[in-house]
Order: structure tokens, then C-alpha cells, then sequence
């Protein structure tokens, strides 16, 4: 029997912001809007490949899915050259076709402001491919905000590897007793909770076209404006 609850009371997120000297912040779910991806993912994708191999999307879907999962929490879920090359198709160019989807979520600018106001190092992580953060960072002009982005490639693991905590502070620089991560993946916080990052936030609310889901074990946000004085 699945012991896991279905629905989980929210855990309101209380941080004493004059002890965080960086905020380290995901792209796709925390600051942008989940859905361009669950849509270019679960159904824009799976048309073209079917259109491809001559079989109905349905088809497409439930072998794409399979794909997916054998790749699941390593580099090359999130690369676009590793998708191409085994599907037979230029994932890129799908993606510039309905860049129009991709979205900031409401309140992540006033957040990125009040924390520069603040004084506190931003960090943009992400597990995104570089081919596909520079589509983004095109789209939504978030670049100039952050002192640092990282790559997952860059580190050589994904965010949801405890290692990748290592390294990320050794390339950066921060110390984990005076750091907060958003993040809208419960596996990425525990990796980094294992690692000593004092401060941790889930986002429960990463596609505008999904219901909100609370974690069990962080503190949790819809919006950014939560965390924004009144």
C-alpha cells in the first residue's frame, strides 16, 4: 500500500532574510511558467514524431515516454542535442517554432528586485540545456539580473545529484549556512538539504495550467509575492 499522501498542507515559508546572502533560483517551473514545456514535451513533440514514424500520436507518446524515463535525472533528459540525435529530429528548431509559450511567472520580477535591493547575490541553476536557456534568456530578458548562470552541463551532473551541490559551491563561492534555493523539485531540495543549504523553498504552483501541490517536506509558494514585504 503507497503510503505517500495524495494532498499536503501547506508549510508557510518564514526565512530571516538578513542571515541569506544568496538566493539560488531554477529557470523552468520557478521563475517561468512550467507549461511551454510540459506542452513542448507531452504534446507538441509527440505530433511531430508521429508525423515522422506514421503512427498515431497516442503511439508516439507512450514510446517517447519510455525515452524519457530511461534518461530520467541525468544530463541528457534535459539535452537537446542528445534528443535530436535520437530521435531523428532538429529539437531546437521545435522549440523556436512556439517560443512565444514561454512565460515569467507573475511577481518574479518585483522578487528579483527586492532581493538586488537587498544586497543578495542571485544565482540562476538550472538543469535546462545551454541551446535551451539561450532560447529563454532571448524570450524573457532575465539574463542581466543574475551575477552567475549555471548550467547543469557545466557542473557535469544533474541538480538532483548530491554532488552537484559540491561542486556548484566550489565554483561559486557560497556559503550554504546563508543561502536560499527555490526550486519547483522536491529531489533537487533534498539533494541539496543533504548538502547543508540552510534555506529551502518549494514553488507548488510551476505550470499556470496545473493545480497547486504543496510539498509534505519544504516550505512552499505559489507566487514570489509571498515572499514580498507587505
Amino acid at each position: 500500500m503507497n503510503s505517500t499522501p495524495l494532498y499536503c498542507e501547506k508549510i508557510f515559508p518564514v526565512f530571516p532574510w538578513a542571515e541569506i546572502d544568496t538566493v539560488l533560483l531554477d529557470m523552468d517551473g520557478t521563475l517561468l511558467d512550467k507549461h511551454f514545456d510540459d506542452y513542448f514535451w507531452e504534446q507538441y513533440l509527440p505530433e511531430h514524431y508521429s508525423l515522422l514514424h506514421d503512427i498515431s500520436v497516442d503511439e508516439a507518446k507512450e514510446q517517447l515516454l519510455a525515452r524519457y524515463h530511461q534518461v530520467k535525472n541525468t544530463l541528457d533528459w534535459a539535452d537537446l542535442n542528445f534528443w535530436s540525435r535520437e530521435l531523428g529530429m532538429d529539437l531546437q528548431e521545435l522549440k523556436l517554432r512556439i517560443n512565444h509559450l514561454i512565460g515569467v511567472h507573475p511577481y518574479v520580477i518585483e522578487f528579483l528586485e527586492f532581493c538586488l535591493k537587498n544586497r543578495k547575490k542571485l544565482h540562476l541553476i538550472t538543469n535546462a540545456h545551454s541551446s535551451t536557456l539561450s532560447i529563454k534568456l532571448e524570450q524573457t530578458a532575465l539574463g542581466p539580473w543574475f551575477d552567475r548562470i549555471v548550467c547543469a552541463e557545466e557542473v557535469g551532473l544533474a541538480k538532483e545529484q548530491p554532488l552537484f551541490w559540491d561542486r556548484l559551491e566550489q565554483m561559486l563561492g557560497f556559503d550554504r549556512n546563508r543561502t536560499l534555493l527555490v526550486d519547483d523539485t522536491e529531489q533537487v531540495l533534498t539533494a541539496a538539504q543533504a548538502h547543508g543549504v540552510a534555506y529551502l523553498l518549494f514553488v507548488a504552483r510551476p505550470s499556470s495550467r496545473q493545480r497547486v501541490n504543496y510539498s509534505c517536506n519544504f516550505p512552499s509558494i505559489e507566487f514570489f509575492k509571498e515572499l514580498l514585504p507587505r
